[in-house]
């Protein structure tokens, strides 16, 4: 499997001829899209989908599926899937579970909207939460940045999902400065293989 990483929180799982792109959002180019099958969506917040660029691919290609949470799918309209916490099903050929349930809670209690991660073959999206989900995590795409994470928690992350290597997204709010202080936090205390995909590049799984 090819993981390439675009803007923030977007990645795209390549297989031979199956391509599923995960959250598309505004700080993502519309290349990540180019070419997929499926696209999921975590949540609603315009980092993590970017309503436009999905609506204009799926005009450009009606055959485009996407798979969100019920109530996302149920804004998006007719063709999008909704999937509920717990569910498995079969997205580009992948065979994806959907766990979690929650977005992680910045202050007062918000945003207090529904995040769904998903588990796709081994590689696991939490999307905007730190869930440990039960199935077998072989890649974890780790939350970098964000308003509701600090680093001592996305090691902690980490390590309690014990996956076998672990590369960051969600980080287009770091600067420089603070992605090597990332990476070194979670390359020194994340127990795990971890390394970063630089933007726009590939890691063959």
């Amino acid at each position: 499997m090819l993981i390439t990483k675009y803007g923030h929180a977007c990645v795209r799982l390549e297989e031979g001829d199956r391509v599923l792109v995960i959250d598309p959002g505004t700080l993502t180019g519309a290349e990540a899209l180019e070419g997929a099958t499926a696209v999921l969506v975590t949540h609603e917040h315009d980092d993590h989908i970017d309503v436009d660029m999905l609506k204009a691919a799926r005009a450009a290609n009606p055959a485009l599926t996407v798979h969100t949470h019920l109530a996302l799918a149920e804004a998006l309209g007719e063709g999008v899937t909704g999937v509920a916490v717990g569910e498995t099903f079969a997205a580009a050929g992948f065979t994806v579970s959907a766990v979690g349930g929650k977005h992680a809670e910045i202050v007062d209690g918000l945003p207090g909207c529904p995040n769904i991660g998903f588990v796709v073959d081994g590689v696991y999206h939490p999307g905007d939460s730190l869930f440990v989900p039960s199935e077998t995590v072989e890649t974890l795409l780790v939350p970098a940045s964000g308003p509701w994470l600090k680093t001592g928690e996305a090691v902690e992350f980490v390590r309690a999902v014990r996956p076998a290597r672990a590369f960051p997204v969600h980080d287009a709010h770091h600067s420089e400065v603070g992605r090597r202080n990332f990476d070194g936090w979670l390359a020194g205390a994340g127990g795990t293989d971890y390394a970063r995909i630089p933007l726009g590049g590939s890691v063959e799984l």
